[in-house]
């Protein structure tokens, strides 16, 4: 069977504990010869002579052997004292806290003995500890299997206070093992195994003082590389700095039992989250949190959206610095590609700019993208919008006056789409985007244009009005029209102010279907102005309980997202042209 191994990194000053006393003087002198993961060993050994140092209700503790004969006296009776402390921390709270939240570990496991194997030896690098699940299974499936319930804790840190989040993290994964392989016969994703046994420091209140804890040292991991995968598994800082971060967020919003259903479903990764979500009455998706985080990130601020901020106050300030364009006026144009994985959020913000400013994204057409954004006004104050994407993942956004209206812009696109089968390095697949700003006499052309535009809209607009007076006047007089008819049968995509197309003429007539109480102009011209935006207004307050309620809100916005299509699509079955 093969190996899954777990490094939980540790990066902060050493905190030395100070007391001395003597404690098992006399201490047990078994010896064993342990395998060891030799990627994570000082010096590249597959296996190592261990001695039984301390053994209590729970735990045995084996030091390697030559490590230990190389202590002092007085160094070995520092040891024994901390060994003591961690046992009685392990017994008394991290072990009730964690089997009571996630449930049993393998117990009494492969050797029939209730008690866990903490093997202490010299690590390479900053490893804290680590875990294999080898360990588990009988040699005769597993050769190099220790036949044991096991974990690894890196030498240099016991005595330390941060040795009590490694032991409680590499706990957690053989908490994982037990629920997913063991009873279950499915593996967990590694990026939310790793998730979960992150949340254990905080769960456990070791989080609680910022300082120095685990949450700072991930929070400082985080910011050094923000766009980092979610879910593309390199066991690097990143990694851990990411899905910490993540989790925090998660269980801000939709609480720990979220996790714990997740760990006790038979799905996993992000299907078991889904499952989670709606067994606890979200209606959000993995897709929509992540939408949320990755704006939260960005501006942290409740007052901007309930959903985009924390409430850990451990990470109110937490916010991350997104790449910056300065966009000059004048006649301008700015592009770039980047390439992304999947689940990787991108932050990229503008500022300056000029007269009609507009902005193209053009995502790899095979993948979905999402690209959410945050437009602040002058004054700081900033709202959140979303690109409609089209099948060809292009989208397209334009501001008049933008630098004498905003202070910036910052969209943030990520792909979205993949959803299992995450393990080591994920395929990249490219988005760029385009920045056209124009002169004052072409955007003074370009306003006459839409002002053309808008003044043949009024006039259809006022047709349309006339033909809907003819029909009441004629259904007054006992004529009978038949219902209008829908020529689509379904929404796909979100629709908003400025779009045009079939999509938004299939809209038109399915907002004129609904009566005038909604759409009393009854305009069908496939142009989404302010007409139509203020039908889908009518549309949604009607359906408020399906369509805003929600998303926590009170009135209708005129954009037409996924809630909208849903009701619309429901509705549309009995209305589609035959």
């Amino acid at each position: 069977m093969s190996k899954i191994i777990f490094l939980f990194t540790f990066f902060g000053a050493l905190v030395s504990l100070g007391s001395v006393f003597a404690l098992d003087a006399n201490a047990q002198t078994e010896t064993r010869t342990f395998f060891v993961e030799s990627s994570y060993d000082i010096s590249g050994r597959k296996e190592i002579e261990a001695q039984l140092v301390r053994a209590d209700n729970r735990i045995y503790f084996y030091i390697e052997k030559n490590w230990w004969g190389g202590r002092s006296p007085r160094e070995q009776n520092d040891l024994r004292i901390a060994l003591f402390e961690l046992g009685q921390e392990f017994q008394n709270h991290i072990y009730p806290v964690l089997t009571s939240t996630f449930g049993s570990e393998p117990n009494p496991g492969v050797d029939k003995d209730a008690k866990l194997t903490i093997l202490i030896h010299q690590m390479a690098g900053e490893a804290g500890g680590y875990f294999r699940s080898n360990d588990v299974y009988e040699k005769a499936v597993s050769p190099t299997s220790n036949a044991r319930e096991m974990v690894y804790l890196n030498s240099e840190y016991i005595g330390e206070i941060e040795a009590k989040s490694f032991l409680a993290h590499e706990f957690t994964h053989l908490i994982t093992i037990n629920q997913k392989d063991l009873l279950r016969r499915v593996a967990e994703e590694t990026w939310l195994n790793e998730a979960r046994a992150e949340y254990a420091s905080t769960l456990l209140g070791y989080d609680d003082v910022y300082e120095g804890s685990n949450l700072q040292r991930r929070v400082r991991n985080f910011l050094e590389n923000p766009t980092n995968s979610l879910t593309e598994w390199l066991n690097t800082k990143e990694d851990y700095g990411v899905i910490n971060m993540f989790v925090q967020y998660l269980v801000d919003h939709y609480g720990k039992d979220v996790l714990i259903d997740s760990l006790k479903s038979s799905q996993v990764g992000i299907a078991s989250l889904d499952e989670a979500l709606q067994r606890n009455g979200f209606k959000e998706d993995f897709a929509q949190i992540f939408q949320d985080w990755a704006i939260t990130v960005l501006v942290n601020n409740c007052e901007v959206g309930s959903k985009y901020c924390y409430a850990n106050p451990n990470l109110a300030s937490l916010r991350v610095a997104p790449v910056s364009y300065y966009i000059p006026g004048g006649e301008t144009v700015v592009s770039t590609n980047h390439t992304a994985p999947a689940w990787s959020a991108n932050w990229h913000r503008f500022v300056g700019g000029g007269q009609n400013f507009t902005l193209e994204f053009e995502g790899t057409s095979v993948v979905d993208f999402e690209v959410p954004y945050l437009l602040c006004d002058l004054h700081y104050e900033c709202s959140v919008g979303f690109f409609s994407l089209d099948e060809e993942q292009k989208g397209i956004i334009t501001f008049s006056q933008f630098d004498k209206t905003y202070s910036s812009l910052t969209i943030i696109p990520f792909l979205k789409g993949k959803t299992s089968g995450f393990s080591g390095r994920e395929n990249t697949f490219l988005f760029s985007w385009e920045v056209k700003v124009q002169r004052e006499a072409e955007a003074k052309a370009q306003e006459e244009v839409q002002l053309r535009n808008q003044l043949l809209a009024r006039v259809a607009e006022l047709q349309a009005q006339i033909r809907q007076l003819r029909s009441r006047i004629a259904a007054l007089q006992g004529q009978r029209n038949p219902p209008q008819a829908v020529s689509c049968t379904s929404f796909n995509r979100n629709l908003s102010f400025g779009v045009q197309g079939e999509e938004v003429r299939c809209l038109q007539e399915f907002l004129a279907s609904q009566g005038p109480e909604v759409y009393p102009e009854g305009l069908v011209t496939g142009n989404f102005l302010s007409l139509t935006k203020q039908a889908v207004i009518r549309f949604q307050e009607i359906y408020a309980p399906e369509i805003l309620a929600p998303l926590s809100l009170n009135s209708g916005t005129g954009y037409v997202g996924q809630t909208t299509r849903n009701k619309m699509n429901q509705m549309i079955g009995s209305l589609v042209a035959i």
